[in-house]
């Protein structure tokens, strides 16, 4: 009986090694995981300030640069 319940004691041994092991990994993947979306969102709002001045010039230079023209089907009564 001693012997099947040391074998008993050392399966709920190992078992809790392994889930210890299982949840370290875990954190550690989800470690990565936080660290790469970060990296991705510095990368993004990079983009977004270096290109943010180029379209607002652009923008601004459409809106502002007015060309008055007359429209091609306008015509003059008289």
């Amino acid at each position: 009986m001693a012997s099947q319940s040391q074998g008993i004691q050392q399966l709920l041994q190992a078992e809790k090694r392994a889930a210890e092991k299982v949840a370290e990994a875990r954190k550690r993947k989800n470690r990565r995981l936080k660290q790469a979306k970060e990296e991705k969102m510095s990368v993004i709002q990079q983009n977004f300030q270096k290109n943010r001045e180029v379209v607002l010039s652009q923008l601004l230079s459409l809106v502002c640069d007015i060309k008055p023209e007359i429209h091609v089907n306008y015509r003059i009564n008289g």
